[in-house]
């Protein structure tokens, strides 16, 4: 019996493997380590939950429902995922990547509840998801980016702005601040902007570092 917990551990980690070298492919913060992590304690949760509790079940007035910790390795799993979701502004990045530890801790309970098959089809539809679906459909939405850049005076700001606000890009949010600086006052603006049709996405970047007055100093 208990080769058999190890070879649904076994599963239940290379499947959470896989789809983790996926989002370390993407550059995501959670990789394959924290997929193999997630799968593989969902189905050791899944195998405790099953058998963990056989010896009192033979008391008297003693029940056991095997759901019960699957459930909650399901309402668990919300505060990992929360943790690789960042919302700033106007700018959400990371739900993709808890929906994949979501998925990833469905797939280890499969595993750990001994149904291989379903764990293997469930990984594959999850690349699927991950990867086929934005290949085909990637072209229907443009993502959004967030770009922090400075001048020393607000006329480059609201010129940079103009520039940027052009039938090419739709500014989501603009925001602009006045901090004193060794130097004087300078101007940060924060702007959420997002490609539209087949403008380049990385054209908005160049644009704003051609200008000699701009200093670009994040984009997220």
């Amino acid at each position: 019996m208990e080769w058999n917990f190890i070879l649904r551990l076994c599963v239940a980690g290379l499947c959470g493997t896989v789809i983790g070298l996926d989002r370390e492919y993407r550059v995501k913060d959670a990789g394959f380590r924290t997929h193999f992590l997630v799968a593989l304690g969902s189905a050791l949760m899944m195998i405790v939950s099953q058998y963990g509790f056989a010896g009192v079940l033979g008391e008297p007035g003693v029940g056991l429902d095997p759901s019960r910790i699957a459930a909650q390795v399901v309402s668990g799993i919300g505060f990992i995922g929360a943790g690789t979701i960042i919302i700033h502004r106007q700018l959400v990045r990371g739900l993709t990547t808890a929906a994949s530890l979501w998925a990833t801790a469905g797939i280890g309970l499969t595993a750990g509840s001994g149904m291989f098959l379903l764990a293997g089809v469930a990984t594959v539809l999850t690349l699927f998801g991950l990867e086929v679906l934005s290949l085909v459909f990637g072209g229907l939405g443009r993502r959004r980016t967030m770009l922090v850049f400075s001048a020393a005076r607000r006329e480059v700001i609201d010129e940079m702005f103009n520039a940027l606000k052009t039938s090419d890009y739709s500014v989501v949010s603009y925001e602009v601040e006045a901090q004193r600086g060794d130097t004087g006052v300078v101007y940060r603006a924060t702007l959420v902007i997002r490609a539209r049709g087949n403008a380049d996405e990385e054209g908005y970047v160049e644009l704003l570092r051609a200008h000699p007055d701009v200093t670009v100093e994040r984009i997220v």
